[in-house]
């Protein structure tokens, strides 16, 4: 299964991914994810990279196709993937479709309001990059990972006037991308209007249009 989770920054890309990762047996691949550690490790690429992130702009083109190809050309991508983060602008969507053969498309629809609270809320792992938020997914021992026990975070870039200048650059530039998989019959939309929905219940909504794609073929 080669899948797309598509939606605005802190639609719960990342965390419904995660969790459909250990499911469907694929890995889940976040060019965010790729693009923080390029700047963790202060790589040439990593600087010109934190450059964008700190105005809450979008890395450019090649930047992240040439991340993401390195990072599908492992042996653990070869059985399929969930990518999340990936495309946002209809070029990357073009180098996509022109490499590799995706089988569908998850469109989470959240409203602003609940995107800037889970945001504003949400807590990350420093070691092993496990995603938490406080009014939702708390960890059981306060700032500390259920999993591996290191210390949680909050990214810079989910303060509240960065999130509405992510979201000011998603419409502009990756919103057209939901037409574009529509068209092309991949596309299935997924409602999530309030802050206290589970996880697993978005998740299960996912899995059931899986399971529907399969019986189509």
């Amino acid at each position: 299964m080669r899948m797309l989770i598509f939606g605005p920054p802190g639609s719960g890309k990342g965390t419904y991914a995660s969790r459909l990762m250990s499911i469907l047996s694929v890995p889940h691949i976040s060019t965010g994810d790729l693009v923080r550690e390029e700047i963790k490790r202060g790589s040439e690429v990593g600087i010109v990279a934190k450059q964008y992130v700190e105005r809450g702009e979008l890395v450019p083109d090649k930047i992240i196709i040439d991340l993401l190809t390195e990072r599908l050309q492992k042996p653990d991508a070869e059985r399929g993937f969930i990518l999340d983060g990936f495309p946002r602008t209809i070029n990357q969507a073009m180098f996509l479709e022109e490499n590799f053969k995706i089988d569908l498309v998850i469109n989470l629809v959240v409203p602003d309001e609940v995107i800037i609270q889970r945001l504003s809320n949400r807590l990350i792992c420093k070691r092993c990059g496990a995603i938490y938020n406080r009014l939702t997914l708390p960890p059981k021992v306060d700032e500390i990972c259920d999993i591996c026990g290191g210390e949680l975070y909050q990214r810079e870039d989910d303060r509240p006037e960065v999130i509405k200048a992510r979201l000011k650059v998603y419409r502009e530039n990756t919103e057209p991308l939901i037409n574009y998989y529509r068209e092309r019959g991949l596309l299935r939309d997924v409602y999530c209007n309030d802050l206290m929905t589970p996880p697993d219940i978005i998740v299960r909504k996912i899995l059931e249009i899986i399971e529907e794609i399969k019986s189509e073929k």
